[in-house]
């Protein structure tokens, strides 16, 4: 999926979020953030030194997707099981999903490791998808979603100044720990995000997918960041929901159907810190583990849609800590 210089311009995914940015700057009290300037980079703290929230979370989520989705809260039923749920929405599912929003540059933090996704991926290609489509943005400002305990280092800012090629005053970085509230939320937003990643892994054509929709229940805040990634994780393999509307032949998407949910998975019912204890760390896991729990493949050329999955409740309840 290659995209015009035009098209480029005008879905900046490092420009649309920074509307997002904003926001959490002018809001930082009412969202219980902070906001401070390291190395001349703006850091805004979404829960590592303050207490953060669910509204910081959908913003968080938002510019991890590089504003071409829209992210919301509400309760949701599964199979009987009622439970507050983060739904994204999105006509860009690849631009945003997995040129944007995949955490797929590990980023060095002092003794931590950092996982960065966000918009500035899509300025230094981190990740196999660029490799796939092609896709790249280009902007003076760039924007960093960072997953961890630790605000960035002046060394981290510097690195990430040069990697991504941007003046340091220009440079945005948003930081959550998994273990926080806005990190339940911006983890179960990557739902839509997880299914597209399995269709990539099974090599299917993403070019055919034209938009997407996603609802993932959103986890209790753990106790130690190793549970709340355990948690978030088994929030996706068990509870999330995730439906794309495509053009291809039916008997192919028949076909493709089966291999996509969690539960056609040999690791099915097994807990995800498991899998990743078994693995050694989170970027040794293989790639086909993360899938959703349900999926819908709708196909606008025949009018027929093909569905394959389940919802486990009793294990989001467990793995929830209810």
């Amino acid at each position: 999926m290659f995209f015009s210089n035009t098209q480029r311009s005008k879905l900046s995914p490092n420009q649309l979020a920074f509307s997002f940015v904003n926001e959490l700057i002018a809001k930082s009290e009412l969202l219980r953030v902070k906001v401070q300037k390291i190395n001349e980079a703006t850091v805004v703290d979404c829960g590592v030194e303050v207490q953060g929230g669910w509204e910081a979370g959908v913003l968080f989520a938002k510019v991890c997707l590089g504003g071409l989705a829209k992210v919301n809260l509400y309760w949701s039923e599964f199979n009987g099981f009622r439970w507050p749920t983060a739904e994204v929405v999105t006509d860009h599912p690849i631009r945003a999903c997995l040129a944007s929003q995949y955490a797929g540059w590990p980023i060095q933090n002092g003794r931590q490791t950092a996982m960065g996704s966000g918009p500035g991926r899509a300025i230094i290609h981190k990740g196999n998808i660029y490799e796939v489509n092609g896709y790249e943005d280009y902007s003076d400002t760039a924007v960093l979603c960072l997953e961890s305990e630790e605000l960035p280092t002046n060394e981290v800012v510097r690195f990430l100044s040069k990697e991504l090629g941007c003046n340091p005053k220009n440079l945005y970085i948003i930081v959550a720990p998994t273990a926080s509230l806005a990190g339940s939320v911006q983890i179960a937003a990557r739902a839509l995000e997880t299914g597209l990643s399995k269709l990539n892994v099974l090599s299917y054509d993403l070019e055919r997918i034209e938009s997407g929709w996603g609802t993932c229940p959103i986890p209790t805040v753990a106790s130690t960041q190793l549970d709340a990634l355990g948690r978030s994780n088994d929030g996706i393999l068990y509870g999330s929901t995730v439906l794309y509307n495509l053009r291809d032949e039916d008997e192919t998407l028949k076909d493709l159907i089966g291999q996509l949910p969690f539960c056609s998975s040999q690791h099915y019912e097994r807990s995800f810190v498991e899998i990743l204890n078994e693995s050694g760390s989170f970027y040794d896991i293989d790639p086909g583990v993360f899938s959703a729990a349900k999926v819908w493949l709708c196909n606008l050329n025949s009018g027929r849609s093909f569905h394959a999955g389940v919802l486990r409740p009793d294990i989001l309840c467990s793995a929830f800590g209810l």
